[in-house]
């Protein structure tokens, strides 16, 4: 039997659409979705053993109260990678804010342990004029993020203004795909001497911290924002609510939101003083990171990321995070602070 010819026209056109549609489809799921994670780390006292002139880092030598050796330096340093690795259990975490780094060499030395030197970090760090000499910095993957320009944002003090402190650090990049991102990390003034003693000083470094970011909404009001740091406030304290102006994720129509205020609701917490829990790290984002356009924060919150190991358990059974000192005795913790975390998709 002969088979016209306009059906099988029609059954060849049909056949190529279907291989078509499926091969459209196979390639769909498996294109894998985009992924960034996002980390700042406060990592209690990162310092060399040289005893450095110009700041006071003579406790961290051999010689020094603490007995702060290679052996130790090189423990710190395992453990700080152990847990930066351990955030993201697939890859490296993209971003990572750190504060309490002495300089640029110990950055360096953290990104070239075995575990975090197979993400190829490059580092961004300024000098700061904290009398301890511990400063900020951003350590990325250049294969997923772009630095176009990076500078400090000093701090100074209308009422204080020979008081130094540490430098907000600003980096801008782009993502692969091209979207413009504004990094700010941060370590606000501490509350020895009574929190509201000192709390006109992280007020005053707010207020500096809104103004720039103000100015870069106003220049590029698509680019995204990301405030990351160790502020010595919790979400609701008035450097962060009133000052910064930043709100809770359901809160909708704020500027900016402080993701880590729901664990904060929850009376979780980065750091802990006499057994309370504080939210004194905090990630802070520009709603155009919740709206569903481009990279976007997964769950709409951040994340504290906390394992037995880097938690040391009190005589009265209450939880702290394993710090490396109290005072100048060696305990062989990490950090006095749990690292946070925010994860972007697209």
């Amino acid at each position: 039997m002969k088979i016209p010819v306009k059906l099988v026209h029609f059954f060849v056109i049909w056949w190529l659409l279907t291989v078509i549609f499926l091969v459209s489809c196979s390639s769909f799921q498996r294109a894998p979705r985009r992924n960034l994670t996002v980390v700042f780390y406060n990592v209690e006292n990162l310092f060399d053993t040289i005893n450095s002139p110009g700041i006071r880092d003579g406790e961290f030598t051999p010689e020094g109260r603490n007995k702060w050796d290679e052996m130790r330096y090189q423990k710190k340093l395992h453990d700080l990678s152990r847990v930066i690795s351990g955030i993201n259990e697939t890859e490296l975490p993209e971003i990572v804010g750190l504060s309490e780094v002495e300089n640029k060499r110990v950055v360096m030395d953290l990104v070239q342990t075995r575990l975090l030197v197979n993400g190829g970090y490059s580092i961004v760090h300024h000098e700061s004029p904290d009398i301890r000499g511990i400063d900020c910095a951003l350590i990325y993957r250049p294969d997923e993020f772009k630095v176009l320009h990076h500078h400090a944002i000093p701090v100074h003090f209308k009422n204080s203004p020979d008081s130094k402190t540490r430098d907000i650090l600003y980096v801008k990049g782009f993502t692969l795909n091209r979207e413009e991102f504004h990094v700010f990390v941060n370590h606000w003034p501490s509350r020895i001497g009574g929190v509201a003693e000192t709390e006109p000083k992280r007020v005053a470094v707010a207020e500096i911290l809104k103004e720039k970011i103000d100015s870069v909404k106003l220049v590029s009001p698509k680019a995204h924002v990301i405030v990351m740091g160790d502020m010595n406030d919790e979400p609701n304290n008035k450097s962060l609510e009133n000052v910064l102006d930043a709100h809770s994720p359901d809160k909708h129509g704020g500027r900016l939101i402080n993701l880590m205020i729901p664990d904060f609701n929850a009376g979780m917490g980065s750091y802990n003083y006499r057994g309370e829990w504080n939210m004194l790290d905090n990630i802070i984002v520009s709603q155009t990171l919740l709206d569903s356009k481009g990279w976007c924060v997964r769950q709409n919150k951040g994340f504290i990321y906390r394992e037995p190991w880097m938690e040391n358990i009190h005589r009265n059974g209450k939880l702290s995070p394993w710090r490396t000192y109290i005072g100048s005795s060696y305990y062989g913790g990490v950090s006095d602070h749990f690292p946070v975390f925010i994860r972007l998709y697209r």
